[in-house]
Parts: structure tokens; C-alpha cells; sequence
């Protein structure tokens, strides 16, 4: 249950309040009361087969302190403002962090899994601001630097906090070149680690996709990968990437399209996840004016480049597609193509950009499906120095990434489901309100809290009363088992984590404030989610 302040207060009886310089934190040793419902069984995962083999040989069994830390009680400490994790200690069940003033753990409103707060010493370590995977970075601008806007509008920080960063995710960025990639900070967290698995260049052929002068496919990489804190840290920065050269800057002629085709067979080869491509074509240089791309061929599935993304998202690739800019002027393909996820380009404030391209496609299917930053988005290529850029080239590949830290984290779902979530959590669905936007802005942490898993509920079934709520909350269940749930806010941060057996739980939420809130149970039977209002 909830607890108030006050309450909290008398449970951490003898914590001396610090109050220190901003250049000075102290550190905090945080003891939890329990490791969840986690079985002594589940050690065996985090520990290699080396160490259980020295286990073996000395009949050294497994105990307690060998089960991993609850990772949502970590969560929930990480989630107050001004407290850094340092790290975790299993064999202590604890996390030590630091701050400036102990009087920022008044902020949690739920103490019941905390033991002690005990001062332990000052951070000496000048390190610890610069290892982002350790810190809470949800609402973090500095964190983000100049890539802040752009992920704060579709909400993409709450995913990383949830430890999406797309790890073992493999994305395919198919562009005109990528001069800088190899050679510049932004992408040596990328490309020193070996996580850049296949180089192909289309055009003039062999693997070398780093020697042209082209930056356009470095501006639209970086969106993605780039990973330098406090600078500018892209939508997916611990992905696995494929870079592919398809466009010909010399030209404008058919066999980019095709070459595109080509790309993303060699993707599906190699086990793509996503494929993101800023390049689209309606018009072609002579002598192959006579291909140019008629407005009924751009109906989703005729052009070459549209069957090749359509065949792409058959196999199970998630594709993320520019509508172009080309404003009023129409789609680009393989914008047009039923199933990709076509994005058109917003500023700061959702205003559609005038030279954003819109639909419908021929097919009269909604185009774009939704839209992202790019009137201006940021970048990053050779000095550590982002910069503006406008278009869909830029709004593109941050949805891709993002996109593939949802996957991440819903692994479970196909290709299609995570297109579908993503619309139906954009900000004007399901009636877009002008074709420029779509249905809008995409909220990646309400599609992540959103989804349920409803084909594994049969045996289970959840219901939330009243809702909306005030004071009170009551969780009933169909099946009395143990069960597990999780209260996020609308941004995403965790307000309350519940365990009980039983056929239902009573949660008292006198302390949250109105608004949107999520519940995500987990039991035996699977997952589900619930969207919840308190008035």
C-alpha cells in the first residue's frame, strides 16, 4: 500500500538529513526487505558457467545472496530527483546512490520495500555523471543534450529508463553514405564495441559505406546511435546496426529503388529487426523520365521500392519510411507502402512542417501514419557539435529507433503489433485531425504501459474498480494466485509496486495526484495493462 511522508519519515528513524554543496554528495547505502518473488532457481542466470562450475566442484550450493537485486526496487529509488546510482550489491540486497540532500527520499510515496537508509561516505568519483546506463535520465535534458527535444516530444526517454536501449536489437539504415561513422566519437560506443554487423554499398559496390564525402546517412545514423551524454544521445544507442549505401547522389534513377530491394533482402538475410530508410522517389533524371512515378501507382503496393518494403514487413521487419518533403506535392515512395510506418516531419510545437509530404496514398490509406521532429531535428557528424537539420529524413530515423526499443521490450509482439500499438498511442488517434500529421505524435511510453497480452489471459481476468478513482483502488482478479503489479504515472516513472496473494488487492492512493496512470499485473497466466484515471 501507499504510505504517507510522515509515515516514511518514522520508518527512517535515525537517517541524519545531509544537506551538502552541489559539488559535494553523499553517499547512501539503500537495503531492501526482500529480492520479490525471485527463486533461488533464478541465480543460475546471472551467473557464468565458470563460476557455477567452481560452485560444483567445492559443493558450494546456491543461496540466497546469489539472486539478483529486484530491479523495480532499484527503479524506484533511481526515480527520485537528484539521486545517482553508483551501483548494486546482491550479497548486501542493496544499491548505494548518492545525493546532495537526503531530504530528496521524501519524495517516495511508497517505503514499505525499503529496510534502511544508511549515510555511508561522499562520491569522490568525478565518473560517475558520465555512465548513463546507471542514472535515472527520464526528464534528464542535460543527459540528452541537444537531442533533449526530440526525445522528450514522443516520450522515447521513458523506454531507456525501462532499460530499452535496444540491446540485441538489429537496425538497417539504408542512406547514401556514412562518411564519419568510423572515425568520430558520437559512433565509437557503436562501432569500437563491433555492434556496426554489415557494411553493403549498392552503389559502387564492395563494403566501404565510410569513404564517399556523404553525410546524409551519418545526420540520419546519428539520430539513432550517437552516444555521447551530456552532448547528444540517440533513440537507440545500444542497438546492433547494418548501414547501407542505396543512393546514388549523382543521380535520380530507377535502380535506387531497386537497390533499396537488394538492401533489404540483405537485411532479412542477416536477421534485421527494423529497417529505416530517409530516401524516397517520385521523379527520375534523364533518360528515364518515362519511369517517373504516376499518383496511381502510389498506392501502397505498385512501385518496386513499395513491394520490397511490404515483402520486408511479410517476413517480419519492422520498416520505417520517409513521407518526404514534398509538402502538398504528394508521398514519396516507399512512403506510400501499406506496411510501412511512414513519418512525416513536426516542430517543436506538433505544427506540421509546410514542406512535410502528406496523403493519402492512391489507396486512400492515411499517410504518414504519424510524425516526429525534424522543423529543425538534431544532429550529429564530425565535431562534437549537434546541429539543426530540417525534413522527414530527420524525423524518420528517431521513430525507427525508438521503435525498436519498444520491440526491445516487447518481444513477444510481431512486427504488425508493434505498428499497431504505436498508432493507437499517437496523440490524434484514431481521427487525425489534418493529413500533414497523421494520427500525430507517438508516445512510446504509453505504447509500452498500454499493451496487454490478452490471447494468455483466459485464465485471468483483471478488474480495476472504480475507475476513475479517488482515494481508493481495488485490483480483482479472477484466479487466486501471486501476483505482481506495477503503477506507472503518465510519463512513465513507477509510483507504487504491489505483490499478493490472493483474489484481489485494496491500494490506497490518497497520495497520488489526478491525472493518467497505468497498472501493469503480471501472474502465471502472462502480463496485462490498465489504463487508469484518478480525478
Amino acid at each position: 500500500m501507499l504510505i504517507s511522508c510522515r509515515a516514511w519519515w518514522i520508518l527512517l528513524l535515525g537517517l541524519i538529513s545531509f544537506q551538502v554543496s552541489a559539488k559535494e554528495e553523499v553517499v547512501f547505502c539503500v537495503v531492501f526487505r526482500d529480492k520479490g518473488t525471485q527463486s533461488i532457481e533464478s541465480a543460475r542466470l546471472s551467473l557464468s558457467a565458470r563460476s557455477l562450475a567452481r560452485r560444483d566442484r567445492q559443493k558450494i550450493g546456491l543461496t540466497f545472496s546469489d539472486v539478483p537485486i529486484f530491479q523495480p526496487y532499484v527503479e524506484k529509488i533511481t526515480s527520485l530527483s537528484g539521486v545517482h546510482l553508483l551501483y548494486t550489491s546482491k550479497w548486501l540486497n542493496a544499491c548505494m546512490v548518492s545525493t546532495s540532500d537526503s531530504s530528496n527520499f521524501s519524495q517516495l510515496t511508497d517505503a514499505t520495500f525499503v529496510t534502511s537508509i544508511t549515510p555511508i561516505g561522499y562520491n569522490t568519483s568525478k565518473q560517475f555523471s558520465s555512465q548513463p546506463n546507471r542514472a535515472k535520465t527520464s526528464g534528464n535534458a542535460t543527459y540528452y543534450g541537444n537531442a533533449w527535444t526530440q526525445t522528450n516530444l514522443v516520450h522515447g526517454d521513458c523506454l531507456h529508463d525501462h532499460g530499452f536501449r535496444g540491446q540485441n536489437m538489429l537496425i538497417a539504415v539504408l542512406d547514401d553514405g556514412f562518411y564519419y561513422v568510423n572515425s568520430q566519437p558520437a559512433f565509437d560506443s557503436a562501432f569500437n564495441s563491433g555492434r556496426i554487423v554489415d557494411t553493403r554499398n549498392f552503389v559502387l559496390g564492395g563494403t566501404d559505406v565510410y569513404s564517399d564525402f556523404h553525410i546524409h546517412g551519418t545526420e540520419v545514423f546519428s539520430t539513432i546511435s550517437a552516444n555521447l551524454p551530456n552532448t547528444f544521445v540517440g533513440a537507440a544507442p545500444a542497438a546492433k546496426f547494418a548501414l547501407y549505401v542505396t543512393e546514388d547522389t549523382q543521380h535520380e534513377w530507377p535502380i535506387e529503388m531497386y537497390n533499396m530491394v537488394a538492401a533489404m533482402e540483405r537485411a532479412d538475410s542477416i536477421g534485421a529487426d527494423v529497417i529505416s530508410s530517409s530516401t524516397g522517389y517520385n521523379t527520375f533524371d534523364a533518360p528515364y523520365q518515362n519511369q517517373n512515378i504516376t499518383a496511381a501507382q502510389m498506392d501502397g503496393k505498385t512501385t518496386v521500392a513499395a513491394i520490397g518494403v511490404n515483402t520486408a514487413a511479410q517476413k517480419g521487419i519492422l520498416v520505417v519510411m520517409t513521407a518526404g518533403n514534398e509538402g502538398s506535392g504528394g508521398l514519396l515512395t516507399p512512403g506510400d507502402a501499406d506496411s510501412a510506418i511512414t513519418v512525416g516531419n513536426v516542430d517543436a510545437s506538433k505544427i506540421p512542417a509546410g514542406n512535410s509530404g502528406y496523403g493519402p496514398n492512391a489507396a486512400t490509406i492515411i499517410k504518414p501514419d504519424i510524425c516526429a521532429l525534424g522543423q529543425p531535428g538534431f544532429v550529429i557528424t564530425s565535431a562534437q557539435i549537434p546541429f539543426g537539420v530540417s525534413g522527414t529524413s530527420i524525423a524518420t530515423p528517431q521513430v525507427a529507433g525508438f521503435a525498436a526499443c519498444l520491440w526491445q521490450g516487447l518481444l513477444n509482439k510481431t512486427n504488425s503489433e508493434i505498428k499497431q500499438v504505436i498508432l493507437k498511442t499517437s496523440s490524434l488517434y484514431p481521427t487525425p485531425q489534418m493529413p500533414q500529421l497523421g494520427y500525430g505524435i507517438p508516445n512510446f511510453c504509453n505504447a509500452y504501459l498500454a499493451v496487454d497480452i490478452p490471447q494468455v489471459l483466459s485464465e485471468t481476468t483483471t478488474w480495476a474498480f472504480p475507475n476513475p478513482f479517488s482515494n481508493h483502488l481495488t485490483l480483482s482478479f479472477s484466479k487466486d494466485e501471486l501476483l505482481h503489479a506495477s503503477l506507472y504515472d503518465a510519463t512513465g516513472k513507477i509510483v507504487g509496486i504491489f505483490t499478493k496473494k490472493g483474489a484481489s488487492m485494496e491500494l490506497n492512493t490518497e497520495a497520488l495526484a489526478s491525472g493518467i496512470y497505468f497498472c501493469k499485473m503480471q501472474g502465471s497466466y502472462g502480463i496485462q495493462s490498465i489504463k487508469l484515471i484518478k480525478y
